[in-house]
């Protein structure tokens, strides 16, 4: 793979513009790299970046953030790598930080009211509806994952404890890498010569967590270790992450409140950079207890859980990907995993809709979002805006009258 070396911080800062201007998800976010990285600046050729894209999309964890970082350790190694990843989020983080801060405040000086979130909470659901749709059309190709996906969607809307959902994915992966044999075959197998420095830091790090927390029980480890686990298992985006965390953090741990959720959510789709950045806000409220500095710790240990293990696991994969995607299995295991975060979006929707009533007012919201993001051009920001403008002058007229 044939890159440009760069000085840092020309590289770090069209990393800096990608995180404040990157709305409108992967899509979006791969054409603007497309543009900067490729074309204007030559960083990389165009089969490089899609290359490690699709190396990114097939790894659990944030694929955009894996993407930037991917191409950082290619321009300038581990440390440039490191700093793409800090410039990435950094925006988006202390926006969500803020965002947390913001709507505690509002929740103490109005008798716990989120009043003028009524629009956009059920406006969350339209979201991921649209998501999903997106995308089941790319990962659902067979008979086989169709049937998949129904099964984990029935299983998660049953038992949504954050233990079973790394089980499906087991179980989804081992399905379908049993028929291998459908994969075209690849006569030209490279040996592997794995460097397993990086996989070691990631498994280090998740048990010396979870051993840390189980004997300290203080909140910030625990709080580590659970956004750590469960960036190392999320296929399939940031949505996909969706329902990990509500049954986490809102049903089993009661962190939040579902409305609280919804409303950070939503939130998050309106602002650029990684969509990942939904934990940020989760974590800050998390540790609401310890006050103003504790939500700022809060969002910054939430930010490090979710993104470095996608980031040690894509520095580790990196290095004999080439060899290891020619083994059928390996590719055949990638339809159940993907099958099965498709049917996690699914009960996504579901386990998020079931709190709210189900009235008229809820339902068209949520049909009305659907169909902005499909049918017309307007972009998810201006749609949250006018969500919250709505909600806002809804509340100021019932107060009038």
């Amino acid at each position: 793979m044939a890159v440009k070396r760069v000085r840092y911080y020309l590289y770090l800062r069209d990393v800096l513009v990608l995180s404040v201007t990157a709305f409108g998800g992967p899509q979006a976010f791969l054409a603007m790299v497309l543009d900067i990285m490729v074309r204007k600046r030559g960083y990389l050729s165009e089969n490089d970046l899609m290359e490690l894209n699709a190396l990114c999309q097939v790894l659990p964890g944030p694929t955009s953030t894996q993407t930037i970082s991917a191409i950082g350790y290619r321009i300038g190694g581990p440390n440039l790598a490191y700093l793409s990843l800090f410039v990435w989020i950094l925006p988006a983080t202390l926006l969500m930080i803020l965002a947390a801060v913001l709507i505690d405040f509002l929740q103490e000086n109005t008798a716990g009211s989120l009043d003028f979130a009524k629009f956009i909470q059920p406006m969350a659901i339209g979201f991921i509806i649209f998501a999903a749709q997106k995308t089941i059309r790319i990962m659902i190709q067979t008979k086989e994952a169709m049937v998949l996906m129904m099964l984990s969607a029935f299983v998660a809307f049953f038992y949504n404890s954050p233990f079973v959902f790394p089980l499906m994915l087991a179980i989804g992966g081992l399905s379908t890498s049993l028929k291998y044999n459908k994969q075209p075959k690849v006569n030209d197998k490279a040996i592997l010569n794995v460097k397993w420095a990086n996989f070691i830091l990631w498994a280090g790090v998740l048990i010396g967590a979870a051993v840390l927390g189980h004997f300290t029980r203080l909140l910030p480890i625990r709080l580590f270790e659970n956004f750590y686990r469960n960036g190392s298992l999320i296929f399939g985006g940031g949505q996909v992450l969706v329902p990990y965390l509500y049954t986490e953090f809102v049903e089993f741990k009661n962190y939040l409140t579902s409305e609280e959720f919804l409303t950070g959510y939503a939130i998050s789709q309106g602002l650029p950079g990684p969509t990942f950045s939904i934990s940020t806000y989760i974590g800050a409220l998390s540790m609401r207890e310890f006050g103003l500095s504790g939500k700022i710790l809060g969002g910054f240990i939430a930010a490090a859980g979710i993104f470095l293990p996608g980031t040690f696991l894509i520095f580790f994969v990196i290095r004999f990907w080439d060899g290891l995607k020619k083994y059928r299995p390996v590719r055949a295991a990638l339809e159940g995993i993907n099958a099965v975060s498709c049917g996690m979006l699914l009960a996504a929707a579901y386990l998020l809709f079931e709190p709210l009533d189900a009235n008229t007012f809820n339902i068209l919201a949520i049909v009305a979002t659907y169909a902005l993001l499909q049918f017309t051009k307007l972009s998810s920001p201006l749609i949250i805006a006018l969500g919250i403008v709505a909600g806002i002058s809804y509340n100021w007229i019932i107060a009038l009258i």
